[in-house]
């Protein structure tokens, strides 16, 4: 399908209207979180919450510092998150866009809200019943 990008914008929800960024981000659905580079934490403001070991598509092992809380907004869309501090550009990945209801479309190769439910995102909230 190839790479697909989308412009996003972050913000650090503690700091109010402040610093929030538009952002050209690779969008990965084989990645599970939100990647930001080290100068998009420092100018977000985010703060380190944890350490995590983070295994990379080349099958190296990284110890990462796990920042937060931040906001991604995508069109009408909208959720909070943790971001991973690794790389050189941001990656939306799989946890964030399924928070959002949004998805990739392969035809169009790029990231569109969900025709399922284009004006409010939907989400499932059950667990699976059990004979």
């Amino acid at each position: 399908m190839g790479l697909v990008n989308a412009k996003i914008y972050l913000k650090n929800p503690k700091e109010g209207e402040f610093r929030e960024m538009e952002v050209d981000a690779m969008v990965d659905t084989g990645a599970l979180h939100l990647c930001v580079p080290e100068r998009v934490a420092i100018q977000l403001n985010l703060k380190e919450l944890y350490k995590r070991e983070v295994t990379t598509a080349d099958g190296k092992e990284h110890l990462c510092p796990y920042v937060g809380p931040i906001q991604v907004k995508y069109e009408n869309r909208g959720c909070f998150t943790g971001a991973l501090v690794l790389g050189d550009e941001v990656l939306l990945g799989a946890v964030p866009m399924e928070d959002m209801d949004v998805l990739v479309s392969p035809a169009q190769r790029k990231l569109i809200v969900n025709p399922k439910s284009p004006n409010i995102p939907s989400s499932v909230a059950k667990g699976f019943k059990t004979k």
